[in-house]
C-alpha cells in the first residue's frame, strides 16, 4: 500500500517559519545577554533585519516572545534528557549540570525571570512551557533521589533542595565572573563549578 505523502509546505510559510527561527534565536540571545527587563522588542527586530511591525506580526508582545524562547529552550532540554545514553542517577545529574552550564557560557542560556516580572506570569499561564518544566522535574527528581538511595548524594538533603540547586547552575554568575577573570578556559570553568556543586568546599 502506497505511502501517504506529506502536505507540501508552500515557500510562503517556509519563509515565515524561518523568520520565526530566527527571531526566538536572537529573542534567546537578548534574554541569556540581558535578561528580560533590559531586552527590547526594538533590539530584537533590528537585530533580525525586519521591522518591528513585522515581529508582532509572530508575537503580539515582548511577554509571548520571551515565552516563546523560553519554550525553546525547555524543549531543547526535554530533547536531551530523553537522548541521554543509559548510566546511574549521579552520572546523569552530571551530564545534565555540565550541559546546562556549557549552554550558559556559550550565551544560549536565557535568564530566569524575577518573581514579579510579566514574564513569569507568561510562563506560569503557558502550559507547554509548564508541561515541560513538570517533565524536566520529575526526571531530575527521580535521578535524585535514585542517587541518593546509592549514597551518591546526601539522604538528609530534601530532593527539591538538591533540584533547585541544579536549576541555578544554569543562570549561575560565577561562570561569568570566573570567564571574565580570563584565566580560564570554558571547560576548566566547568569543572571547577562541578566541583565545588557536587564535591562542596570543605576540605577532605
Amino acid at each position: 500500500m502506497p505511502s501517504k505523502s506529506l502536505p507540501k509546505v508552500s515557500f510562503k510559510t517556509q519563509m515565515l517559519q524561518a523568520r520565526e527561527d530566527a527571531i526566538i534565536q536572537t529573542a534567546s540571545a537578548l534574554l541569556a545577554q540581558k535578561g528580560f527587563e533590559a531586552m527590547t522588542v526594538d533590539e530584537v527586530a533590528a537585530t533580525v533585519g525586519i521591522a518591528k511591525a513585522s515581529l508582532y506580526k509572530h508575537f503580539p508582545s515582548k511577554e509571548d516572545l520571551a515565552a516563546a524562547a523560553m519554550v525553546k529552550l525547555m524543549q531543547k532540554a526535554q530533547a536531551y534528557l530523553r537522548d541521554l545514553p543509559p548510566q546511574n542517577a549521579m552520572a546523569q545529574l552530571r551530564a545534565v549540570a555540565r550541559w546546562t552550564m556549557q549552554l550558559q557560557l556559550q550565551g544560549q542560556m536565557p535568564s530566569l525571570p524575577s518573581r514579579n516580572s510579566t514574564l513569569r506570569a507568561k510562563l506560569m499561564a503557558n502550559a507547554q512551557y509548564m508541561d515541560g518544566l513538570i517533565e524536566v522535574s520529575d526526571r531530575l527528581g527521580g535521578w535524585i533521589e535514585e542517587a541518593q538511595a546509592q549514597g551518591h548524594l546526601q539522604s538528609s538533603l530534601p530532593p527539591i533542595a538538591v533540584l533547585y540547586t541544579l536549576y541555578a547552575r544554569a543562570c549561575d554568575p560565577v561562570l561569568e565572573f570566573l570567564k571574565i577573570g580570563g584565566q580560564h578556559d570554558d571547560a576548566q570553568i566547568i569543572d571547577l563549578v562541578m566541583r565545588t556543586c557536587f564535591d562542596g568546599l570543605a576540605s577532605r
